[in-house]
């Protein structure tokens, strides 16, 4: 049995274990990585750290102390205020509010798990508080990312038009934005219907003075906004901060929220000894350990011997079916952009035969590579799990990972019906 081969079994092993045994998925995986990393590949310790996402953790720790902060201060308390008031109290509008905002952060430049970071602690807090399905929040406040992630100002849309051009192939830039924009609002309307937002849209209109408080159960005049005391302005500050940090000066969105965080507990160190428990560091463990894992499966060419694989099938739609289908499993475990990068190239020698649309196949990459982001091991899904609030996390990580294997399973044959196969006519 080839070495790769062994990789993917044990991961399978990795699945089967954590779901049965309700042991952490993360510290198994760790286990694996030094296993197989060790005793299959021959790997030094040190090749297998390289592995460790030392950038994903400190977004998870410094994103969620950030808003633990702005939890335990109030801030959270405010912003959810005035977004009832934006809308009139219609709070079956506040999942597309968070769709739109998300989406329009990437369209204009933010690396989706920047705008991701920034709206989900927010968005989860609010479905928390009004009883919002949490599923239903965080994955429009995905989809809503990679619904504006194309976009050809876009950092997705750059590399991946970038990477095209580099390989000599035919692009078009409008095809790959309206094509994840399309896809991904269409998926969120499904969402939508199917966890109960046609229910939230028929309830009637809240006034103004019937919006309760989450927590003590109180009713508030929305008219009369939360007072905004100095922590509150503070926090509010330091998250207009972090934001012109990620999008204006490109800076790292974990550190920058780790850094406002330490400088709002130096103010004030008794929301900080609050907040500094709600970190969550099961969820952080989880996702560090399995893309440690991840990370040895392409070191020891786990994923490139997949690729090639399938580049060999002798039929070229058959061969663009299955590229997709693996843009979709491994971006649910790792960096979209990366394995997008890695894929495309590997489909330039059947394109270039021209059996096959080049728009169209990467057009359907691209949309099956994102659309997973939702998973709770991909950057995205760790956000939105990592913000819930007032709930199951066992069972909320649970839901991410059903509907994540469903969009694996279910996105790469329709987009590849949509938009490769018409290409052969």
């Amino acid at each position: 049995m080839s070495a790769e081969l062994i990789s993917i079994l044990v991961l399978v092993v990795v699945f089967v274990v954590a779901t049965t045994r309700s042991i952490n998925m993360g510290a198994l995986a760790f286990a694996a990585a030094f296993g197989v990393g060790t005793l299959v590949a021959g790997m030094k310790t040190d090749d297998i750290f390289k592995g460790f996402p030392g950038s994903l953790f400190v977004v998870l720790v410094g994103v969620t102390f950030l808003f633990a902060i702005a939890r335990a201060n109030g801030t959270t308390d405010w912003l959810v205020h005035m977004a009832i008031r934006l809308v009139g109290g219609r709070i079956a509008l506040m999942p597309w509010v968070m769709f739109a905002i998300t989406g329009v952060l990437t369209a204009i430049g933010a690396v989706s798990p920047a705008a991701v970071a920034i709206v989900a602690p927010i968005a989860m807090g609010f479905a928390a508080k009004y009883r919002i399905s949490p599923l239903l929040m965080g994955v429009l406040v995905v989809h809503g990312a990679q619904a504006g992630g194309f976009s050809p100002i876009s950092i997705y849309g750059t590399i991946v038009n970038g990477i095209v051009a580099k390989e000599g192939l035919p692009g078009n830039e409008i095809v790959l934005f309206l094509a994840s924009l399309v896809v991904n609002l269409l998926i969120s309307v499904v969402v939508f219907v199917v966890c109960g937002g046609m229910k939230l849209a028929r309830q009637p209109v809240q006034t103004p003075a019937l919006v309760h408080a989450g927590g003590g159960g109180s009713v508030e005049d929305v008219d009369e906004p939360i007072t905004l005391t100095a922590p509150r302005l503070a926090t509010l500050a330091g998250l207009v901060a972090l934001v012109v940090a990620a999008l204006v000066f490109d800076l790292d969105v974990g550190l920058a929220a780790i850094t406002v965080a330490v400088l709002l507990s130096v103010v004030w160190p008794e929301t900080s000894k609050q907040a500094i428990t709600q970190i969550t560091w099961p969820t952080v463990l989880l996702i560090c350990g399995i893309l440690t894992y991840v990370a040895v499966l392409q070191t020891m060419g786990t994923i490139k011997w997949a690729g090639d694989s399938v580049a060999g099938v002798g039929a070229p739609l058959l061969a663009a079916l299955l590229i997709c289908y693996i843009g979709a499993i491994v971006s649910a475990f790792a960096s979209s952009v990366g394995i997008m990068g890695a894929l495309i190239p590997l489909a330039v020698p059947f394109l270039l035969q021209g059996d096959v649309s080049a728009v169209g196949l990467i057009a359907a990459l691209a949309v099956s590579a994102t659309v997973v982001d939702v998973s709770p091991f991909s950057t995205n899904g760790a956000l939105v799990l990592a913000g819930a609030q007032d709930i199951d996390r066992d069972k909320f990580f649970k839901q991410l990972m059903v509907y994540g294997g469903i969009m694996v399973a279910a996105a790469p044959p329709l987009v590849w019906l949509a938009l490769v196969v018409p290409g052969i006519w």
